[in-house]
């Protein structure tokens, strides 16, 4: 990576697991909101254990074939939460980007075209969500990340089989 952290980009980072959610869109789209969200839902045992990276800006650089996405220096371990401002929140300093999460989509559609679930970060494709503008994310990524096929390039599990959590089964959409 370049410059002690990559490139900066306006965008929130939330460990799942062992791989981050990725979280780009306008101000005000609700980045923190769902960084914030998916923590919760972490502690809630919705999806695996879940930490802040970094919110408003993060510094994103490829290494060994990955995305790496580490914190923003100064605003390391901050999060905004709406209603009660900028609070303190155990972070971690860098993990390897399993999911792309773009609020305010403008390809964002109900039945999305195979090209728009994935994203090319620094020559690396990773899977995507785009979200429409009004849509709420969260339930979005939470079934991305339970539902996902295993795959040793995202990380991400296919527990939804497994009974464990709080978990969909994919099974329902094509009975």
């Amino acid at each position: 990576m370049t410059n002690a952290g990559g490139a900066s980009v306006h965008a929130s980072a939330v460990l799942v697991g062992n791989r981050a959610v990725l979280i780009r869109g306008p101000s005000g789209s609700g980045k923190s909101h769902l960084a914030f969200d998916l923590i919760l839902a972490g502690r809630s045992g919705q999806i695996a254990p879940a930490m802040l990276i970094g919110d408003d800006r993060v510094h994103l650089g490829a290494r060994g074939g990955q995305l790496i996405v580490r914190p923003a220096p100064a605003l390391a371990g901050l999060i905004e939460i709406r209603g009660l401002g900028i609070r303190r929140c155990d972070y971690v300093n860098e993990a390897p980007v399993g999911l792309v999460v773009d609020l305010e989509a403008a390809d964002a559609a109900r039945l999305p075209a195979p090209e728009a679930l994935l994203a090319h970060i620094s020559g690396i494709q990773l899977p995507r969500i785009p979200v429409g503008k009004g849509f709420a994310p969260i339930p979005l990524v939470i079934a991305a990340l339970t539902m996902t096929i295993s795959s040793p390039s995202t990380g991400l599990s296919a527990d939804c089989s497994k009974g464990i959590g709080n978990h969909i089964s994919p099974t329902i959409a094509t009975e």
